[in-house]
């Protein structure tokens, strides 16, 4: 019996002062419960053994609880890991390019330009999908329609026209390194074809206009940063987009490179006409003019300048008591301007003209007074009226 008492022990030691390679199997549970066994039927020989059994017991106890509890740990483990591996796999299994072409242009729509440059990144398919006239056409509309009107995108084809080779390698590739559209590269099946590239599509213009070297024919509200001579008045520029401070550098003909920089949008409109501005617009609001009728006017100091467009209103004649009731001015052939932006009894306050045979008025010393735009809608009466001055002009 002394014998296996000291073969238990010498077991013991071996056990608690060996390193395992790796982690004991399930079954070595049983073989310490069978240990634990043999100590209670040897403590029956030898009472000295009961409390070493004891100790033992509690460690092996503690000892299954803890190997318990890191095979459930593991088993959750694996089981997340697969659901993770699973969820994953069904991830990458659908891509964007699966959604119907509906959808995906949906999605596409809502994005900004920029954003629209970088999904062009992502295929050649989608590079296709975000070259679309139609999204760009929007996106020229919500950013430059009101200013980029139909006289600038005349300017944009004659542009165009004599500069077949504007978009060259060396363009492209500078553009792209600004995370812009990826999309003005050419596949390699478009660079196989001999047929050019479309210059005048909208993402190319976009794009000249973001990049300011496309100047574009627009009207500068109350120039030379709001000029006391150019209040309350509207001409016509050359503009250039600077996309750092979101203004434009403007240009006025015929000062040559004389410029006047940091114009802001608000500042800008559309041409109004579609004809030079050293042209006398033919006026077809003549006979239809009443008093307090918004009008534009072209005005120029001498007959070597430009015109540029004045803003007024239509006054009563000297006969007439201002009464609406009894008012008959409409049926006068004379018709009277009032700009009351100057104070009473300055020359500029009043100018009076023939409704029936309106030519260019004016003499050296007052200026030169053309043609005449009837203002019907009201957000282009309230554009007006927002550069009133502060001070009423002598």
């Amino acid at each position: 019996m002394l014998i296996y008492f000291v073969t238990f022990v010498s077991f013991i030691f071996f056990y608690k002062y060996s390193l395992p390679i790796k982690q004991l199997p399930p079954w070595s549970n049983e073989t310490r419960l069978l240990s634990l066994q043999f100590l209670e039927d040897l403590s029956i020989l030898f009472p000295s053994v009961k409390s070493l059994k004891n100790a033992l017991s509690v460690y092996f106890n503690a000892k299954m609880a803890s190997s318990k509890a890191k095979r459930k740990c593991y088993s959750k483990l694996n089981t997340n890991t697969m659901e993770n591996v699973e969820t994953t796999t069904t991830a990458v299994s659908s891509s964007l390019l699966d959604l119907p072409d509906l959808a995906l242009e949906t999605i596409l729509e809502k994005l900004e330009p920029v954003d629209l440059c970088k999904m062009a990144c992502v295929s050649s398919q989608l590079r296709d999908m975000c070259s679309s006239e139609y999204l760009w056409k929007q996106h020229m509309k919500r950013k430059w329609g009101r200013v980029f009107g139909f006289v600038a995108k005349k300017e944009w084809l004659l542009h165009v026209a004599s500069q077949k080779n504007i978009l060259d390698g060396a363009e492209r590739r500078g553009f792209l390194s600004k995370l812009w559209p990826v999309m003005l590269f050419k596949s390699s099946d478009e660079r196989k074809s001999s047929e050019p590239r479309d210059t005048c599509s909208a993402v190319s213009c976009y794009r000249a206009l973001e990049t300011g070297r496309f100047w574009f024919p627009a009207q500068v509200f109350n120039r030379e940063n709001g000029h006391v001579g150019f209040v309350m008045s509207s001409y016509d520029a050359e503009l250039s987009y600077d996309s750092q401070t979101d203004t434009f550098e403007a240009r006025y003909p015929p000062h040559g490179q004389r410029a006047e920089s940091g114009v802001t949008w608000d500042r800008l409109r559309e041409v109004p006409v579609d004809n030079s501005p050293h042209d006398l617009h033919i006026s077809t609001c003549l006979n239809d003019l009443r008093p307090k009728d918004h009008i534009e006017i072209q005005w120029r100091r001498n007959k070597h300048f430009p015109y540029g467009w004045w803003y007024g209103v239509i006054g009563h004649l000297e006969s007439c008591d201002a009464n609406d009731t009894y008012c008959r001015c409409h049926e006068s052939d004379m018709v009277v301007l009032e700009f009351k932006q100057y104070a009473p009894g300055s020359r500029w306050r009043h100018m009076t003209l023939n409704r029936k045979e309106h030519r260019e008025e004016g003499t050296e010393t007052e200026g030169f007074y053309g043609g005449i735009k009837k203002l019907c809608n009201k957000d282009e009466i309230t554009m007006w009226q927002r550069f009133w001055p502060n001070d009423i002009l002598e």
